[in-house]
């Protein structure tokens, strides 16, 4: 069976954030909620997935095939997209094989796993990786690592008319900035492309991970090299690296709030914004929209999160 054609428009809500800091600060934020639209195909995950469908779709092919960590956002959103909409899912994992919370549901959700080790991971962006896997899965279309590439970045435009269409129910007119976790930074480019307005790249990764590569890569691509934006170093010691002092801003904030947060992206995401705004590197009067990219699954791979 072929990829269908998928015609599932998910809608985030807007809502404002309300936290002292923000308010002794003078600077407003409202945050797009993706993690509302899907208990399982949630967050940014869908909208950079999007085009990589049609373009399986329009090939003819009978499903995907991507990569992932055990943890991964990406190929749990895969995965389920496949499980509900009828289309194969094979994965390429990094690491040994593990049992998480994810790759549990990986299996539940009939994607076929392979673990690559992490020499063979770290091969993905060598020429010829993908030369055996076309040949052992020929009727799948290939997606990059965590939904990449020009066509995941263009999935993200949505959510700029989005945000526009729902000014008025948190009483803005417009708004400055756009704020989010960067992991590939596929999201980020897409509002690049798609905004005027200034973006900000909060990273959930070393520099060395290639984010201002692939995102350059992508605006280029694009035919916009020159558009630009802001990458804010927030991954706290490495990707997947958790300190105290984070989580108990996770806690707190969620208390406050009422927005539920995971500790690799949304949480350093919003932590470093917090600290932008107490060094006046985002200015009193400043109106910012906090994407909240989802991955609330992937709290279930700490014993205690919070």
């Amino acid at each position: 069976m072929n990829v269908p054609l998928i015609d599932w428009q998910p809608y985030a809500p807007l809502q404002r954030l309300h936290v002292d800091w923000l308010t002794n600060a003078g600077v407003e934020v409202a945050v797009l909620r993706l993690d509302l639209i899907d208990p399982l195909i949630s967050g940014n995950k869908w909208f950079k997935l999007h085009h990589h469908l049609r373009a399986a779709q329009a090939a003819g092919a009978q499903g995907l095939i991507s990569l992932g960590g055990a943890h991964s956002n990406h190929l749990h959103a895969l995965a389920a997209a496949g499980k509900r909409f009828g289309f194969t899912t094979v994965g390429l994992l990094r690491g040994h094989p593990q049992a998480t919370p994810t790759t549990r549901d990986l299996q539940d959700f009939g994607m076929h796993l392979h673990w690559l080790g992490f020499a063979g991971y770290r091969a993905r962006h060598e020429p010829g990786f993908w030369q055996p896997w076309h040949a052992m899965y020929p009727q799948l279309h290939t997606v990059p690592e965590g939904g990449g590439g020009l066509a995941g970045a263009l999935g993200c435009a949505p959510l700029v008319t989005q945000v526009r269409e729902q000014l008025g129910a948190v009483g803005w007119a417009d708004y400055d900035a756009w704020w989010l976790a960067a992991g590939t930074g596929t999201t980020l480019a897409g509002l690049v492309l798609a905004d005027p307005r200034e973006v900000y790249g909060a990273l959930a990764v070393p520099q060395d991970h290639g984010v201002a590569p692939n995102v350059q890569a992508i605006l280029q691509q694009a035919g916009q090299a020159s558009r630009p934006y802001q990458l804010i170093e927030a991954c706290r010691g490495g990707f997947a690296k958790v300190d105290d002092q984070l989580l108990e801003f996770m806690r707190a904030s969620e208390q406050s709030s009422g927005v539920p947060l995971e500790p690799l992206y949304t949480a350093k995401a919003l932590l470093a914004l917090k600290e932008a705004v107490q060094t006046g590197h985002i200015a009193r009067g400043r109106r910012v929209v906090f994407v909240h990219t989802g991955g609330l699954q992937g709290r279930r791979g700490f014993a205690s999160p919070v």
